[in-house]
């Protein structure tokens, strides 16, 4: 059996502007400024990384009393996240069709698990895995294994869609065919691009059409 494993933020639902604003918030109250360089080199990781990424550049506190921080913005600003209309068509065209569908995402699972139910999408996925469950964080494999073994298939019968290149990294690390969703329209110079999501398109690629 074939099936799909989404990344969350910048795949399913648009929240990458927004974590931007709330480190920047954060990191603002420490006298730093963050680059879009440094927002670059954090995409896709967990907080935990992200955390560990700022504090080699300037003094923070731990990330528990940080975490305070963003959270304060991004819970001012929580009307402003949108799902991306095309991810939402697709999840209930998949899941319509009857393919096993996961969430593999570097966010800790109580925010992911907002995210979902805020869009009404936690019910089309039949497994869903935040980076606060999981060892080892993208680009190691974990998550799309756990989430490979939580859907009952192997890793090489499934296809990760991810927007972050340590994303589809992971993925590939993984050992699933990977797309990277750029819909900036920026290409990856290892991974199979696309610039929206189509679900006639994903089944093609899964072998189903």
């Amino acid at each position: 059996m074939k099936a799909v494993v989404f990344d969350c933020d910048g795949v399913l639902v648009d929240s990458e502007p927004l974590a931007e604003r709330s480190w920047s918030h954060a990191l603002g109250k420490f006298g730093y400024t963050a680059t879009p360089e440094d927002f670059e080199a954090v995409l896709g990781r967990t907080a935990v990384a992200g955390h560990a990424y700022f504090a080699g550049r300037t003094e923070i506190p731990p990330l528990t009393e940080f975490r305070t921080h963003t959270g304060e913005y991004w819970d001012a600003h929580l009307d402003e996240l949108r799902a991306f209309p095309d991810a939402v068509d697709v999840v209930r065209h998949l899941a319509a069709d009857g393919i096993p569908l996961a969430v593999a995402s570097s966010s800790g699972r109580a925010e992911l698990d907002m995210k979902l139910a805020r869009f009404d999408l936690a019910r089309y996925f039949d497994f869903v895995i935040g980076g606060d469950e999981v060892d080892h964080g993208k680009p190691a494999p974990d998550l799309f294994l756990r989430a490979a073994e939580g859907l009952g298939v192997a890793p090489s019968d499934c296809l990760a869609i991810d927007d972050a290149e340590v994303g589809a990294d992971s993925a590939a690390a993984a050992g699933m065919r990977v797309v990277r969703l750029t819909r900036s329209g920026e290409v990856s110079a290892r991974h199979t691009t696309a610039s929206s999501l189509d679900a006639e398109l994903i089944e093609m690629w899964l072998g189903l059409r």
